[in-house]
């Protein structure tokens, strides 16, 4: 259809691509819509929609049929350019006729926006923090006492004082300048104390206390709290204890360790498979704390050439995590204004949220991809069938199913992606001493890794909703 595409780069990775449609093409879309047309207009003599075309062209010139006619062979005739050019645009094209001669080749222009090009820095043989996977015999034991907590009964303490660990089984009634307000009220509602469920201090005032008693509990809400109406304000719990009641740890036997689980026959055997866990657990950790560290250092150390990342790339991001985040939501039976409404949020406020790390995010895609290319990097197709079948063990699909929700391209680039994270990881020189993390860095994880594979046969996204808790309850923010 097309012939003799061009493309011209330009500034702020834009290229103009000159491409025309042929004049056979022009006259097979001008038939088009003709047929299209006459089925819409009256013409004296004739029956609707069968007026003949030299009739048409006489009364209305056959230049009424253009616009139809390009709107058919646009689409087509676009696409042919973008592949005689070798173009893969990052947003929709902006199109200009440059001429629509009677007879002649239609000519037209495109100006589109592509992805940035990627100066790679160093990212083979990175120096990482040293990563231990050593489990020490502290670590077990501390493992086998939160087995022996979960396994814990709870039975009443009679005459006794509530103290730090305890449950208690309460009712409670909250006021604020003498008026109960929403969610400050329950009956037989069971609270661990020191498990800093309630707001500061009221857990507190309840150790000390037997069952039958009734106290008074005097708090403060948070400044920050999340229903501003109470935020900042002094309250007081009427509180009527029923029960005090104190775990019941199992002993540490061999009897426990085949209640806790049924393949080991002795607690020696629940030890070595405890260590073995905690030491899969470590290598792991390990292993994404490494590839997370290479990841960012690459990263920061390539650079975007012209200095910008199109917009049109960063709002797509923020588009599309906030599709995964929405259809996370809607697995769990909540869609997007019940989501709004439980957070208290808009949809502003969730773009907001994702746009924040966008632009990392997206040049960490550009970036992962650069290696891939750089290293020449190749997916075999057993690569591609593994990853169909871990996908469909990890999301509890057939593998018919994935092939159908994947293209071979998708799973292509998934794996290619995963390949350039091993090299970071396998080339990684483990010489850097660990210090002390700043709070912030807790969540540098971030999305790089997972929002580059672009899955969709379920949301990647790890964020989970937030209920509305009682107002006695810490705010969840």
């Amino acid at each position: 259809m097309t012939s003799k595409a061009k493309a011209e780069k330009k500034e702020n990775n834009q290229v103009e691509i000159t491409f025309s449609i042929n004049n056979e093409k022009v006259q097979e879309g001008l038939d088009k819509a003709f047929l299209k047309t006459r089925k819409k207009i009256n013409v004296p003599g004739f029956r609707k929609g069968k007026v003949p075309r030299v009739v048409f062209n006489n009364m209305y010139g056959e230049e009424a049929l253009y616009n139809d006619a390009l709107n058919i062979l646009l689409p087509e005739a676009y696409s042919e350019a973008l592949k005689e050019t070798d173009i893969n645009p990052v947003d929709q094209p902006n199109i200009d006729v440059v001429s629509l001669d009677k007879g002649k080749d239609w000519v037209l222009k495109a100006v589109v926006t592509v992805e940035p090009e990627i100066k790679l820095g160093d990212y083979k043989g990175l120096s990482v923090t040293k990563q231990s996977t050593t489990v020490t015999a502290k670590q077990v034991n501390d493992e086998l006492e939160r087995m022996r907590n979960r396994q814990a009964e709870l039975v009443l303490k009679e005459d006794a004082a509530a103290e730090k660990g305890d449950t208690v089984v309460i009712d409670y009634k909250g006021t604020v300048d003498g008026k109960e307000f929403d969610g400050g009220s329950a009956n037989n509602y069971s609270l661990e104390l020191g498990s800093n469920t309630f707001i500061p201090g009221f857990e507190d005032q309840l150790i000390g206390h037997k069952a039958d008693e009734d106290v008074d509990v005097n708090v403060t809400f948070p400044k920050n709290y999340q229903a501003k109406e109470l935020a900042g304000k002094d309250a007081l719990f009427k509180v009527k204890i029923h029960e005090v009641k104190t775990k019941e740890l199992p002993d540490l036997d061999d009897e426990f360790a085949k209640d806790v689980d049924e393949e080991v026959s002795s607690l020696e055997e629940l030890k070595t498979k405890t260590k073995d866990r905690l030491k899969k657990q470590k290598e792991e950790a390990a292993h994404d704390a490494i590839e997370d560290e290479t990841l960012n250092e690459a990263v920061d150390n390539a650079e975007v050439v012209g200095g910008k990342i199109p917009q049109a790339m960063i709002d797509s991001d923020v588009r599309r995590q906030m599709d995964q985040y929405l259809s996370q939501m809607a697995q769990q039976g909540i869609d997007p204004k019940t989501y709004y409404k439980i957070t208290g949020t808009t949809e502003k406020d969730l773009q907001n949220q994702f746009s924040v790390d966008a632009e990392k995010r997206v040049k960490t895609n550009l970036v992962l991809e650069a290696i891939v290319k750089a290293e020449k990097i190749d997916v075999s197709e057993d690569e591609i069938k593994n990853e169909v079948k871990d996908l469909a063990a990890q999301y509890n699909m057939k593998e018919d199913a994935v092939r159908s929700a994947l293209s071979d391209d998708m799973l292509k680039h998934d794996v290619s992606i995963k390949k350039a994270l091993d090299l970071l990881v396998d080339t990684a020189k483990q010489d850097k001493k660990a210090t002390t993390k700043k709070k912030d860095d807790s969540n540098k994880k971030s999305s790089t890794k997972k929002s580059t594979t672009k899955k969709s046969t379920k949301s990647t996204s790890t964020k989970k909703a937030t209920s509305k808790k009682s107002s006695t309850k810490k705010s969840s923010k």
